[in-house]
């Protein structure tokens, strides 16, 4: 038997994606695990604890912030009161000081280093850890192969020391009727079915520029017009895609929505026509699963993990050609022969992930790093 931390701090910091990747890890663990002992660290400031009813899995106060200056040092005080085996750090940095416990880590993209330019000062004095972090972990989970590839070539990680684990869409997105779909857009946000949706970060990595320039053609040369909705919280250097937005005239018709809860989520990949994810750079990419899964076909980037996760069940579009994007937007909100197809492709496809598998290989890590 095992002491597993989990570091869930990051939960009440952003509700993006290594915080979501990080509560549906634990609740697969706490399905699947019920030999280990599982402790999942949770900031003092999160709005809403999350808990299980599993008897081996518990949940802990901390008081050390994410992304603060005295971060590792704060950690690794508090840590001493958990008689740890294994502590993973879904947020890829673990304690630099020496704890008793065994490290793993998730790194879900190296982002920050193929594209240094899209960051704050402060994202990158954080980012900047991560050339210690690999050194300092004793091994390390990578969300896809495209992942993997990026630790061997731009931080020199040794092969046997990476694991390749897939995330998966949760098993509450799934096709729903469209009546009720219907109902429920419009009770929530006022808005027809079959808009064009993007979930994610407002940040420089989605690329929504290329997005807004492409739903502009759509406009201005197919005569188009669905509402472009865009889901997900206000990051950094977030402010010129909405001075783009203004620029071009689509105040109107872009709805931007801010965080929305999983159950919002379910409904709105239900209502899309479409899904766009136009973002340069993923190392995973769970929304175009999400919205596959929910039946809803997507177009996406033809770069990093995305074409290694939808395979032949999305679209596939470089992420700096405007015009292919407004083409195949087009194709999708008119070709109901191509839709219809790459719906059926979608939910097979995203039914080959599972949270459960992904929970049973990551306990394969835990002993195995124990073992030694």
């Amino acid at each position: 038997m095992l002491n597993i931390g989990i570091d869930g701090r990051l939960i009440a910091y952003r509700m993006g994606g290594i915080a979501r990747y990080t509560i549906r890890l634990a609740r697969a663990l706490a399905r699947v695990d019920r030999e280990n002992v599982y402790w999942l660290l949770q900031h003092r400031r999160a709005g809403r604890k999350i808990t299980f009813d599993a008897p081996n899995f518990h949940t802990a106060t901390m008081f050390t912030p994410t992304h603060h200056p005295l971060e590792q040092f704060l950690l690794w005080l508090e840590l001493k009161r958990f008689p740890l085996d294994v502590l993973h750090s879904p947020d890829f940095i673990p304690p630099l000081y020496n704890i008793r416990a065994r490290r793993v880590i998730t790194v879900h993209d190296l982002a920050f280093m193929r594209y240094p330019h899209l960051l704050t000062r402060a994202a990158a004095r954080y980012y900047g850890q991560i050339d210690r972090a690999v050194r300092k972990a004793d091994h390390i989970i990578a969300v896809s192969n495209s992942t993997k590839e990026d630790l061997l070539n731009l931080l020199g990680v040794p092969e046997s020391k990476i694991t390749v684990i897939y995330e998966a869409a949760d098993e509450i997105f799934r096709p729903l009727p469209r009546q009720q779909v219907a109902q429920e857009i419009r009770r929530r946000y006022d808005l027809p079915l079959d808009y064009i949706l993007f979930v994610g970060t407002i940040e420089p990595r989605k690329n929504l520029n290329t997005l807004l320039l492409a739903y502009h053609g759509l406009r201005s040369q197919y005569d188009l017009d669905p509402p472009l909705v865009l889901a997900g919280e206000h990051g950094w250097l977030a402010d010129e895609v909405y001075s783009l937005v203004d620029e071009l005239d689509l105040t109107d018709r872009c709805y931007f929505l801010g965080r929305v809860s999983t159950e919002e989520l379910l409904y709105l990949y239900n209502g899309a026509r479409v899904y766009a994810h136009p973002a340069l750079y993923e190392g995973f990419g769970l929304p175009p699963l999400e919205a596959m899964a929910c039946g809803t076909p997507a177009i996406v980037s033809n770069v990093s993990s995305l074409p290694e996760v939808v395979d032949n069940a999305a679209l596939l579009v470089d992420p700096t050609d405007v015009e292919a994007w407004t083409t195949a937007l087009q194709r999708l909100l008119t070709d109901d022969n191509l839709w219809n197809e790459l719906r059926e492709k979608g939910i097979r496809r995203a039914g080959q992930f599972s949270w459960d598998e992904t929970a049973r290989q990551t306990v394969a890590v835990y002993r195995r790093v124990v073992q030694g």
